[in-house]
């Protein structure tokens, strides 16, 4: 169902305060507790960052080629692999935090000024199919959101946990 003007402005919103909202939960993760996992085959909070960073660069072309070209493709990709592929671990945290902060600034300033008809524009996804620009803003209006609970659902592991190192 096609989204009303309100509701797209509402997940705008959430879209535009999804860094501040992930820097506040990493904020508060200790540097001892950052590349701790909660469980085997579960992310630490460094990782869930760097994910972030790399989800936003995708995220950014995706709308872009959504909105702009003709047919387009929406790649997919497996996020555990690229984690340990692209080492996060052996990664600093703060490129990962600056990469959100300004992707999401840039796209979050494409997609405000965007006409009405491009939020009915539509690609194909390679693993799920037909998507389009408002599947998109539906989705990422909240990844951060989800991660940033994430976060603070490992730290509080951690803290129950006794805090193992």
């Amino acid at each position: 169902m096609a989204l009303t003007r309100s509701e797209r402005a509402q997940l705008i919103r959430r879209y535009a305060d999804g860094p501040a909202r992930l820097e506040q939960a990493i904020a508060r993760v200790p540097a001892e507790a950052s590349q701790w996992r909660p469980a085997p085959g579960e992310w630490s909070s460094h990782e869930v960052a760097w994910h972030c960073a790399d989800s936003e660069t995708n995220a950014a072309a995706r709308i872009r080629y959504v909105v702009c070209e003709t047919d387009p493709l929406v790649l997919g990709y497996d996020e555990n692999v690229w984690a340990v592929a692209l080492d996060y671990h052996g990664q600093p945290l703060e490129p990962a935090l600056a990469t959100v902060v300004a992707v999401r600034a840039t796209t979050a300033l494409v997609i405000h000024a965007l006409p009405e008809e491009a939020w009915r524009r539509e690609g194909r996804h390679t693993a799920s199919g037909r998507y389009t620009a408002e599947d998109w803003l539906r989705i990422y209006a909240e990844h951060l959101e989800i991660h940033a609970r994430q976060i603070e659902a490992n730290l509080a592991a951690w803290q129950k946990a006794g805090r193992p190192t």
